[in-house]
């Protein structure tokens, strides 16, 4: 073990002998930020951003991109970015030892064109970004095997379902948060195997249950009280589900219960061994990993599957022995690269497929033996590559994540923004980016989300010709006759906040449960780790074994 004070915040931290292990593995030095700074640096790489409409570079087709306008490189339509119709290779430069290598890669990456988004084998999805074989999707992101899906992000195998996040399996579904196999769930947290329900917590196998928490294997339950069938209904009448400011007040109501009343047991971990973090699911010796799942021997790592043997990563899938890495997709051996997919044996990437033995380029394709987009012998890559990390060594640059002139956006348009939401603008900037103030456009006939009807039924076909203003964001966003049909069937009253906004504080919850706490057992008292901030409010925690012997 050996301690040392972080370079960005100051604060003592400390790596493990298998930490140190681990980078000397990927030959780079060990990190000399703690762990909540290299998040804060890695998460700031992977871009939310903001969808808006705009022109490839390449043919001037109209493209709708979540990369913003000062992106400092072109922007071509994703199927023109794969084509044939332009060379990396043209980009190409000459390693120059006289500058830092860090700055000649930021400025190859500034001309290298990039793709508007990704994603593949979509039906109507222009809307989305990272969303794969899906369709009729709108304003989404970070989805797999979707269809007739709006306003979610990180979901998979979702059926007409609305603001949905981190939900796999669903169907008919709304305003949820990270729940599995459900049918027709509204507004619920932690939930799986359920249907016909409402506002429910930690629940398992319920069907027509409504505010309540901890359940298993019930029916007819509200405020964790059983009724009779008719009884259920009956009571159900007593609340205003159809009313925008009745379920406001139901969320604040149902939140102070899950702060006062509910237990909460002291991780989301499922069958994972030795393993530290939260959100980990079938894990071997993973630590300080969270939102990861079958992965193994890997370390400071943050939505991970099938990863192994690696160490800080972020948004990693069947990658092996790679280190800083941040989007490394079928990776193996890789060493600060970004946006990089089926890559091998290689370091300082952007935006690279099927690589192996390359270092320093960008955009490049089914390539070996390239530097700076330039294309070598074997023999000669070898020989320059190692005089390139010598000079990186000398000038302390090796092992340095890609600068932040290189990130896709802003911060304040990343996922660190969304997993740091109280991160201020000197610590961003202390980490070397920035935050963009992006204007707000007027419009000369909108209308203001405070002033939509209380009510479903108040609302007419009508609203699907507005555009709404969000006060709270400045942005507009508009009620689609898809929306307005989801809506009336299912008796939602109309959103009064921007989609972005929804996503953001819906996922907040998972924001705040990845960074460890002391705390102790509301059963037993025993020292327990867990992962809910203070923010959370939450009173009652509790260690597993409690929790197991308790919640049944």
């Amino acid at each position: 073990m050996e301690k040392r004070n972080c370079i960005t915040c100051k604060q003592e931290f400390q790596l493990e002998a298998e930490d140190i292990q681990m980078y000397e593995q990927s030959d780079i030095p060990p990190t000399k930020e703690c762990i909540t700074c290299t998040w804060k640096r890695l998460l700031g790489f992977w871009i939310i951003g903001r969808f808006r409409v705009a022109k490839s570079a390449l043919s001037g087709k109209q493209i709708i991109t979540n990369l913003p306008e000062s992106a400092p490189f072109p922007i071509y339509h994703r199927e023109e970015f794969s084509s044939e119709a332009w060379d990396p290779l043209s980009y190409g430069v000459e390693y120059d030892p006289n500058l830092p290598f860090l700055e000649q890669l930021t400025n190859l990456q500034h001309q290298v064109p990039h793709p508007h988004q990704s994603g593949r084998l979509n039906t109507n999805c222009e809307w989305t970004d990272d969303w794969w074989e899906s369709k009729n999707c709108y304003l989404s992101r970070s989805g797999y095997r979707n269809e007739d899906v709006s306003y979610c992000y990180r979901v998979s195998e979702l059926k007409n379902c609305q603001d949905l996040t981190y939900c796999f399996n669903m169907e008919q579904s709304y305003d949820c948060l990270y729940c599995y196999r459900s049918w027709r769930l509204f507004y619920s947290f932690n939930v799986t195997d359920s249907m016909d329900s409402m506002f429910l917590y930690d629940c398992r196998n319920c069907t027509n249950c409504f505010m309540s928490w901890n359940l298993r294997n019930k029916q007819y339950c509200i405020l964790n009280k059983q009724y009779t069938k008719e009884e259920y209904y009956e009571k159900l009448k007593e609340y205003s589900l159809n009313s925008y400011k009745g379920v406001q007040e139901l969320k604040k109501t149902f939140w102070e219960y899950l702060q006062k009343e509910a237990i909460h047991r002291e991780n989301f971990n499922t069958q994972s061994n030795n393993c530290t973090g939260n959100f980990s699911t079938e894990n071997q010796a993973c630590i300080n990993a969270s939102f990861v799942e079958k992965s193994q021997n890997c370390r400071q790592l943050i939505r991970g599957y099938n990863a192994k043997d690696s160490i800080e990563v972020i948004s990693c899938g069947f990658t092996e022995k790679s280190a800083r890495t941040v989007i490394d997709q079928w990776g193996y051996g890789n060493v600060c690269v970004l946006s990089a997919t089926n890559c091998r044996y290689s370091a300082y990437l952007d935006t690279c497929e099927d690589l192996e033995n390359c270092f320093g380029c960008v955009g490049l394709k089914k390539k070996k033996y390239c530097i700076l987009n330039k294309q070598y012998s074997k023999e000669e890559y070898e020989v320059l590559k190692e005089k390139i990390k010598t000079d990186m060594i000398s000038r302390g640059e090796w092992g340095q994540f890609l600068p932040f002139a290189m990130s896709h956006s802003p911060y304040n348009m990343s996922l660190g923004a969304w997993m740091f939401e109280d991160i201020s603008k000197s610590e961003v900037e202390a980490l070397g980016s920035r935050i963009e103030e992006v204007a707000t456009p007027s419009y000369e006939k909108s209308i203001s989300s405070d002033v939509l009807p209380d009510t479903i039924e108040e609302v007419g076909e009508e609203i699907c010709k507005q555009r709404i203003i969000c006060p709270k964001t400045g942005l507009s966003y508009n009620i689609s006759a898809v929306d307005l049909a989801f809506y009336k069937t299912y008796n939602i009253p109309l959103p009064q906040d921007h989609f972005d906004l929804r996503a953001l504080n819906r996922f907040k919850p998972m924001t705040q449960m990845f960074l460890p706490q002391k705390g102790s057992c509301h059963y037993c008292s025993k020292e327990i780790t867990h992962y809910y901030s203070p923010k959370l409010g939450f009173e009652k925690i509790a260690c597993t074994e409690c929790y197991q012997r308790n919640i049944s």
